[in-house]
């Protein structure tokens, strides 16, 4: 089971290097997680505005990448 804040997420499962991600492992930035889905490339709830975007896995610091199973 996943928790529910994105702080529980960031310690969730292992922590793998960003070079290891594959799609499906959570990219983990401060007080926000994203779901990494190949070529560098992720999807996350950005804003009410915005919505779900997709992007640059590192258009923030990422914090850790964590590989639940």
């Amino acid at each position: 089971s996943l928790p529910r804040t994105s702080g529980a997420q960031a310690g969730a499962g292992r922590g793998i290097s960003y070079a290891e991600a594959q799609p499906g492992d959570l990219i983990c930035y401060p007080g926000h997680v994203a779901i990494y889905v190949g070529g560098g490339r992720i999807i996350h709830a950005s804003t009410p505005s915005t919505g779900i975007c997709y992007g640059s896995a590192t258009y923030r610091t990422i914090s850790t990448v964590r590989r639940v199973l």
